[in-house]
């Protein structure tokens, strides 16, 4: 697909770069001198290293060295057919590696939904390559005190979306039918997002597969990217599908039993926590105990806004990263 890049990609992002790492071939956007303070941008789902199009060039602009991957599975990185290929260990592994390919020892990891779980998990699998930790709507979770998607079945119904991604083949289908209509169901304004994840009676929360059946995009009002910035996350999953992406949700069970003997505290670590106010997957108040298990800890948060944060509220998620990395690691 490299050679066919949509053009808004190709003119807000910097040029793409692969790197063997890890047993795939990651595609990545670097920008910024090559002796800044590093921060690797982690994206989330269903999102590329494209969502972090606002922090790359600010950061890089600050003196900063910006790598942000399209990860494991995502854009213009194929990943592998095993569902246990997509486990933390693969995906910070795949991170580690990236920062050997760029001769880096340390970083200031930074991710957003799930790459805000990978991140979060850095420091207890890879405590030397970390500098430090930026979650975005991410908090740190302790591990859970029960295998997570039985939890998960039993408080929120066999229809939230994490349940029904352990089905094999139907969420992928379904997700991939029309990228398009996929895309602009979930890239919505928090007000959008909220009604689809309320509990309703008698049903379930977060059941997505049912609310993107009866999605009418011609009727939606509540986009918030450009009509080219939308055609860049169609075309990127056009060309990689849902499957890679829903395989990180497939390995919470395999995540939960490998993690037993990890570190439970994020010890003499910078880390910032970024919260949006009107995220209703990931909401502010799941942040309230971060304290209990991070020594240094710092938290903001970017107020109207929903899950999108870095695309939603760029200028604020900017200012809140740059002010920290001022603080902490100086370019």
């Amino acid at each position: 697909m490299t050679s066919a890049l949509p053009h808004a990609l190709t003119r807000l992002m910097p040029p793409v770069q692969t790197a063997p790492v890890n047993g795939i071939e990651m595609a990545y956007y670097e920008a910024g001198p090559k002796d800044g303070p590093a921060i690797v941008l982690c994206h989330g789902f269903p999102e590329t290293a494209f969502s972090w199009r606002h922090q790359i060039s600010a950061l890089a602009a600050a003196g900063y060295r910006v790598i942000a991957p399209d990860q494991r599975g995502y854009g213009l990185t194929k990943g592998p057919d095993a569902v246990a290929d997509y486990d933390m260990e693969h995906l910070t592994g795949d991170l580690v590696a990236l920062l050997d390919h760029l001769g880096l020892e340390k970083a200031v990891f930074c991710g957003h939904d799930w790459g805000g779980f990978v991140v979060w998990q850095m420091p207890l699998m890879h405590r030397e390559r970390c500098a430090g930790v930026i979650g975005l709507n991410t908090p740190y979770l302790p591990r859970y005190p029960a295998e997570p998607i039985s939890l998960f079945r039993q408080i929120y119904g066999p229809d939230m979306y994490i349940v029904w991604f352990q089905t094999p083949e139907a969420p992928d289908q379904a997700l991939a039918a029309d990228v398009a209509k996929t895309m602009r169901f979930f890239m919505r304004k928090p007000a959008a997002l909220r009604e689809t994840s309320e509990k309703k009676t008698g049903g379930s929360s977060f059941a997505f597969a049912e609310a993107l059946a009866a999605y009418d995009p011609a009727a939606d009002t509540n986009q918030f990217l450009s009509a080219d910035e939308m055609a860049v996350f169609v075309a990127l999953f056009e060309h990689s599908g849902f499957t890679g992406g829903i395989n990180w949700y497939r390995n919470f069970t395999r995540n939960w039993e490998r993690g037993a003997d990890l570190p439970t505290r994020i010890d003499d670590l910078p880390c910032l926590m970024i919260m949006a106010e009107k995220d209703a997957v990931l909401p502010p108040s799941m942040a309230d105990k971060m304290g209990d298990h991070i020594s240094d800890l710092e938290k903001v948060l970017v107020t109207d806004s929903g899950h999108w944060t870095q695309q939603e509220q760029p200028q604020a998620v900017n200012g809140y990263i740059l002010d920290w990395m001022r603080r902490r690691f100086p370019a």
